[in-house]
């Protein structure tokens, strides 16, 4: 035979009209634990909505932050291209301006030891 465990509310006084109550108390007590059975279970469906609403948020962020990085990339390296574009005009530039001032230099060499003057600006 198998065990058994009586549970009596706290009211039971030991009597027979105690223990009809207590079945009834019962009953009621199954109800209240049916109802909030069922609100806990609402709350854990609302919970876990939540939570996959969250997850599918932080997706779409992970997404954008994926999105943000290969476009930072692509900057950096554009950026750094037109760097590397900008130091070689740069370098053009100085090396045509060394080369007209070598020109002029020469020209005025040239003026002088044909005795002609420059004209003064």
């Amino acid at each position: 035979m198998a065990p058994t465990i009586a549970v009596y509310s706290s009211q039971y006084s030991g009597k027979t009209s105690d223990k009809r109550n207590n079945v009834v108390e019962n009953g009621d007590d199954k109800e209240t634990m049916r109802m909030r059975n069922a609100e806990l279970e609402r709350e854990l469906k609302a919970s876990l909505e939540r939570e996959e609403k969250m997850r599918r948020e932080l997706q779409k962020v992970w997404e954008r932050v994926r999105v943000a990085e290969e476009a930072e990339e692509m900057l950096c390296s554009q950026l750094g291209e037109l760097e590397v574009e900008a130091v070689e005009q740069a370098r053009e530039y100085n090396a045509r301006v060394s080369a007209l001032r070598e020109q002029l230099s020469r020209a005025h060499l040239l003026l002088q030891s044909a005795s002609i003057s420059p004209v003064s600006q």
